[in-house]
């Protein structure tokens, strides 16, 4: 019998875990073309994102109202409070569809996880974070390289001036390491344990609340009612998180770039 502190799954209360982030497959198990509920949940978010602004640009008006409105909010912000802010007009503008994918997309797979019938945040899973800090990591490289060079970029980006040459023995090597490993991993990162904790607690407060109410003694049915308020509570702080780690993502994302493009000093 699996158990959980003082409470049983004997009892009704199954705690969720990791194995919740790994379902098993729906389509060609076994093959590499497997589809889980994981992808499932992705193709859904992806679907409804072209939809959304098919439909946007399909009926858009001089005067838009509100659906067209608020489409065209969320690439502003990406414009202005993100692009223009850290790259400029001329930069931000040339990198702006690149960022606008960006923050649109961890935008759409993070808010699955609080959608009734997906309750599984596309990030949830490192494959999709990894591969947009990989297109990250790629064009900052690229940016870089063709504005200095590949001599001119590394000497800058690894050999700071105004440092004591002694001082480069350590510092060289970490500051590849950054380059390398630490700016795309902890865009990585940072995302999936957000999106794992998010689902996590979500899954841990209904489930409780499920326990409580139906299978709990009668004393302890009460507490049903704390774990339900804790559950609708964490369901709008996770809405927060999953603008926020868009943002923060998509922002990094800029700043880099911009580090890659800064004249040498």
């Amino acid at each position: 019998m699996h158990t959980w502190g003082w409470l049983t799954a004997g009892d009704g209360f199954v705690p969720p875990s990791i194995d919740d982030f790994f379902p098993p497959a729906v389509w060609f198990a076994g093959t590499p073309f497997e589809i889980s509920r994981i992808w499932l949940v992705r193709i859904v978010a992806a679907v409804a994102l072209l939809l959304i602004f098919g439909l946007a640009a399909r009926r858009a008006k001089v005067v838009p109202g509100r659906f067209q409105a608020g489409v065209e909010y969320l690439v502003e912000f990406v414009r202005r409070q993100i692009a223009e802010d850290f790259l400029g007009e001329a930069n931000g503008r040339k990198y702006l569809p690149m960022l606008t994918t960006i923050f649109l997309t961890i935008l759409a797979f993070n808010l699955t996880g609080v959608i009734p019938g997906l309750n599984l945040a596309g990030t949830a899973r490192i494959g999709a974070p990894l591969l947009l800090a990989l297109w990250v990591f790629v064009t900052y490289w690229w940016a870089g390289i063709k504005r200095h060079g590949l001599g001119g970029y590394l000497r800058s980006s690894l050999f700071p001036p105004g440092v004591p040459w002694p001082v480069y023995l350590l510092l060289a090597p970490v500051e590849l390491l950054q380059l390398l490993v630490i700016r795309p991993g902890s865009l990585t990162i940072r995302l999936v344990a957000n999106m794992i904790s998010g689902h996590i607690i979500l899954a841990l407060c209904f489930i409780a609340t499920q326990f409580f109410f139906v299978h709990a003694a009668g004393w302890l049915r009460p507490l049903g009612a704390l774990t339900l308020a804790a559950g609708v509570f964490m369901t709008l702080f996770e809405l927060l998180v999953a603008f926020l780690q868009a943002y923060i993502f998509a922002l990094l994302a800029a700043s880099y770039i911009q580090l890659s493009l800064e004249s040498e000093q």
